[in-house]
């Protein structure tokens, strides 16, 4: 694999930063510690400008060319943040805090990141200005957004992003991605039936909130089977069931549906919104009883820019060989919100053979290191030439 030598040399100094990362695992915002090795990495490479406290608690670095002959800036992302499960590694280094756990990889993320701001300060072999982007709160928190609301774009110029997530089941550095529409757009819901609750042995004097609710959940499945368009993919999942009596023998007066939608239209969000509205309001209307529906609008679809994607799989083929057509995924990631502010792209990194994300057996491959930090370099080497 022809990555950069350099990052070679580098690659048992980032494991050694991946892995303190991965055993002080910070959830959302909550990321005080990585921000501040982050911030304090950067400022030892010798980077031109570091800013902490963007989208809370997220870290901006800057690095200056040998020249700057058309005013180009370039950024780069990763994130930082790990989810809230119970490692189960029996790792050296694993979890030393109990409930978190970077098991989505965000700890090489981050990593890699750093070991391509190392090397990009060292050489500055570009012509241009590259700003490094390092993100709170990707899983579920909308760091991505807040980070853009506090003026990051427009503050350092930001003209295109890019983007990078490892990827269990494919080859150890190898990559894949798709132009368009690639990650799905990721909203809840929260119902709540009420109907007449009382005594199991006479059903006819309440109004069946269990029967209801029932009915509700397999009458939602129909917007995908009967709605939807069948070549528009959405996904419709009650996820939680809960009625506020536990006893054998009673029917409950309320019961409480929670889930998600997964889209990847605009038409589609709307339709799928719209119809759980409709369909929940139906029915508890048909049973005799009411339906408070709130729905929460989570991340975007995240869309790769045609251009930048076709640039990014160029690069790819440089460090690996190749680069696949990635599938479409019907998770969320909330690098959307940086890519409505600027085109750019997002490629997913292969981690081989290992653990699916959100698994508490999940462990970042420190052999993708490599790949992915040329990856980051080549994009700058290569978008912006050194004049």
């Amino acid at each position: 694999m022809p990555v950069k030598n350099r990052f070679a040399e580098l690659q048992n100094e980032i494991t050694e930063w991946r892995r303190d990362i991965h055993e002080n695992p910070e959830i959302l915002f909550e990321t005080h510690r990585t921000s501040a090795l982050v911030a304090e990495k950067l400022q030892e490479f010798g980077l031109d400008e570091v800013v902490t406290g963007i989208g809370r608690t997220g870290v901006v670095g800057v690095i200056r060319g040998k020249s700057d002959s058309k005013g180009r800036v370039i950024g780069l992302r990763a994130d930082m943040d790990a989810l809230p499960i119970h490692e189960q590694t029996g790792l050296d280094y694993a979890s030393k805090t109990p409930g978190a756990m970077h098991a989505c990889g965000h700890d090489g993320h981050t990593a890699m990141l750093l070991g391509a701001a190392k090397y990009l300060a060292e050489t500055r072999n570009f012509d241009g200005t590259v700003v490094v982007i390092f993100q709170p709160a990707e899983e579920g928190g909308g760091g991505g957004k807040e980070m853009c609301d506090d003026g990051m774009m427009e503050r350092w110029g930001i003209q295109e992003v890019y983007g990078m997530h490892n990827w269990p089941g494919k080859p150890v550095g190898s990559f894949a991605i798709r132009s368009g529409a690639f990650f799905a757009a990721t909203d809840m819901f929260d119902i709540t039936l009420e109907g007449r609750g009382g005594h199991a042995a006479k059903p006819q004097e309440t109004i069946d909130t269990t029967v209801m609710a029932a009915q509700t959940v397999l009458a939602l499945q129909t917007i995908a089977s009967r709605n939807a368009d069948p070549v528009d993919q959405v996904v419709v999942s009650v996820t939680s069931f809960e009625t506020s009596s536990k006893a054998f023998n009673v029917i409950p007066q309320k019961v409480q549906l929670k889930g998600t939608v997964r889209t990847m239209s605009t038409g589609m969000r709307e339709l799928a919104e719209t119809r759980i509205r409709e369909i929940c309001t139906g029915i508890a209307t048909t049973f005799g009883g009411t339906a408070d529906i709130t729905y929460h609008r989570g991340y975007p679809v995240m869309v790769n820019s045609e251009e930048q994607t076709e640039f990014a799989a160029e690069v790819a083929r440089k460090v690996s060989g190749g680069c696949e057509e990635a599938p479409l995924v019907m998770g969320g990631e909330d690098f959307a919100f940086m890519l409505e502010e600027r085109p750019g792209a997002y490629i997913l990194v292969g981690n081989g053979d290992t653990a699916s994300v959100h698994h508490p057996e999940y462990n970042f491959n420190d052999e993708a290191i490599p790949a992915g930090c040329s990856w980051w370099a080549e994009i700058v080497e290569s978008r912006m030439p050194a004049a």
